[in-house]
Formats: C-alpha cells, sequence, structure tokens
C-alpha cells in the first residue's frame, strides 16, 4: 500500500495552481506564493520524483469532438483468473476510457465514449460482450457530468 507522503502548504499551492492551468509560470506562482522561481522548480520536481505529480496532460471537450454519449459499464467476467485477458481486450477497444477492477456487482468498471447510441449499441454487441471472458454487463448511461475534479491536494 502506498504510504501518503506529506507535503506542506505551499506545495499544496503550486499543486493547486497547476491543476487550474498547467501552463502557469514558475516565475508567475513564484511572485504569488513570495518564494523564488528556482523554489517553486524545486518542488515541484520533489513532487514528480515523489510520484505525486506523475505528468501533465491536455484536457478535451468530448461533446466538441462529436462524442455525445458517455456510459458506464458492469462487466461481470467468467472467472476471477479472466481479469488480465479480459483487461488486456478492454484496453484494445478505443471506447473505453477508464477501466476499474472493484468489489460488489462486478469485476470490472468501465466508461466508454461514443458519438451516438448507434455506435454505442455496436461496440457493446459487437466489441465488448463479444469477448470471450465477459459473462454478462450492466450498461449505465451518464445525461450529465455535474461534478469532474481532481483530489484536493
Amino acid at each position: 500500500m502506498n504510504t501518503p507522503i506529506r507535503i506542506d502548504d505551499l506545495d499544496r499551492e503550486i499543486l493547486n495552481t497547476l491543476m487550474n492551468d498547467a501552463r502557469t509560470p514558475y516565475a508567475e506562482m513564484a511572485k504569488r506564493f513570495n518564494v523564488s522561481p528556482a523554489t517553486v522548480h524545486v518542488r515541484v520536481e520533489k513532487m514528480r520524483a515523489a510520484n505525486i505529480i506523475t505528468g501533465t496532460e491536455v484536457v478535451v471537450n468530448p461533446k466538441l469532438l462529436g462524442y455525445d454519449v458517455c456510459c458506464f459499464i458492469g462487466i461481470n467476467l467468467n472467472a476471477a483468473r479472466d481479469y488480465h485477458s479480459a483487461l488486456a481486450k478492454l484496453n484494445a477497444l478505443d471506447e473505453v476510457v477508464e477501466a476499474y477492477y472493484t468489489t460488489g456487482a462486478y469485476n470490472i468498471f468501465v466508461k466508454l465514449m461514443c458519438k451516438s447510441i448507434e455506435e454505442l449499441q455496436y461496440v457493446l454487441i459487437d466489441k465488448l460482450q463479444a469477448i470471450d471472458e465477459v459473462q454478462s454487463t450492466e450498461t449505465l448511461i451518464s445525461l450529465q457530468n455535474p461534478i469532474n475534479r481532481n483530489v484536493k491536494p
């Protein structure tokens, strides 16, 4: 199990700033927090080395790219030993954007993005349910995503 790494208030301020806009210059943060740009740089590198910061990414608006259908699918596998091979096959599907190994009603819970209900139907029948390791699925279509945020540092 990962042990949480201790960070101080300056680290939290830097993280919050970068989470809001990863392109914020170190010099701008330094002025805002009354420290030197080198201090900000050292703090960021320390958090990278500790894997608190694991990368930067461009966040796109899926709707503007034509992805109008977001759904979540609970997947039951034939057997627990099927997890790794099923996960490899799910990873090969471009429509699967997130996957979780879960307890409870499903073995795997995935998030899919599709351009239409027709595409979702095709993905479900011809791709996802065609995976030999998949015993059954349950699909939940998302109507909206009113909360979408990172954890607070």
